[in-house]
């Protein structure tokens, strides 16, 4: 059976043909339909969201999403530009708000059909940092990355410039494409190399290796829950490390690299299991990695698979601190 919460629009939800077991009219306080609703079985709510007292302040939604399944909550918003917005919109997805709408024909559609996160991803800016959250960090937090902001972590003659606070996300897969090209090693190392200058986290898909690197910034997901594993992460990082494993989405990412161990075993047990996988390649971003090739070796490479090699790291000690190699490729993608 279905609950029904309504306020300002009382009248456009009389257009409604299901059946309410439970009705409210009026204004509340969040903690008092958190009282309500917490031990209430209900199959659908449908929640006029003026009926929340001071529903502008995302804070309340976050306690009532907290409270109560989202997941079974129907969310008509008002019509007024301080929720009328990508910005407002956003921040519900965020919070695990995936269902909401406008009118009663999305309430009926949503009714029989309910969004999950992504169904709503594409209207979602996993770029973009929450400033509302960030601007609540601990200042001794702001002026420890003001301090820092101008000095580069120098490995050698290499270096790595700090995160100028940009607040843009940047998603960096990789992908093994012969069998244990050491996506895994890599990303590690990678996050070890780069946090000295950035903010950076790792999650792995449909795997759980990372488990054995007991670092708490590294996760494991699956393909259900990633996009809300990334979201989580949005605010305080700049960066995240995803390994694709057999995850196929990868518009997810703002970069890929396909990692490709060179050695003659790997490459035919590439070729004889997909004969096309170097057609697909071509305009992919190439690294060789665990690589024992030296330049010749790798132009003859590039000359028999007619791939470009973007990189070819060699194998790596991943308890080595600060790999001149290592470093270098971070410069070469960018990062």
């Amino acid at each position: 059976m279905n609950v029904m919460i309504c306020n300002k629009y009382k009248e456009l939800l009389k257009g409604l043909n299901i059946e309410i077991m439970k009705s409210l009219e009026g204004v509340y306080n969040v903690d008092e339909l958190i009282d309500t609703f917490t031990n209430f079985y209900f199959d659908k709510m449908i929640l006029d969201i003026t009926s929340i007292r001071d529903y502008q302040n995302v804070d309340n939604l976050q306690k009532l999403a907290m409270n109560i399944n989202m997941e079974n909550v129907i969310l008509l918003l008002d019509d007024v530009p301080e929720t009328n917005n990508p910005q407002f919109i956003s921040k519900l997805i965020s919070l695990g708000i995936y269902n909401f709408t406008k009118n009663v024909e999305g309430i009926n559609y949503l009714i029989v059909h309910p969004h999950t996160l992504k169904d709503v991803v594409n209207i979602h800016n996993i770029q973009e940092l929450d400033e509302r959250i960030s601007q609540t960090q601990a200042p001794v937090q702001q002026q420890a990355q003001q301090q820092t902001s101008f000095i580069p972590t120098t490995v050698g003659e290499t270096t790595i410039a700090p995160s100028t606070g940009g607040g843009k996300l940047k998603i960096i897969g990789f992908k093994n494409v012969t069998n244990h090209a050491g996506a895994t090693s890599l990303i590690y190392m990678l996050k070890k190399a780069l946090q000295t200058s950035r903010s950076v986290n790792a999650i792995e898909i449909n795997k759980v290796d990372f488990l054995y690197f007991n670092d708490p910034d590294m996760a494991s997901s699956n393909t259900q829950d990633v996009l809300k594993e990334i979201m989580k992460r949005q605010v305080n990082c700049d960066i995240i490390l995803l390994d694709l494993n057999d995850y196929e989405d990868t518009e997810i990412c703002t970069e890929v690299y396909y990692l490709i161990e060179p050695s003659t075993i790997m490459i035919n047990k590439m070729l004889r299991k997909n004969k096309g996988i170097l057609e697909s390649l071509r305009d992919k971003k190439v690294v060789l990695n665990k690589c024992v090739l030296n330049s010749e070796d790798v132009a003859t490479f590039e000359y028999e698979t007619k791939l470009k090699v973007l990189y070819a790291i060699p194998a790596l000690d991943d308890r080595q601190e600060n790999n001149e190699t290592l470093i270098k490729f971070i410069n070469k993608i960018g990062l």
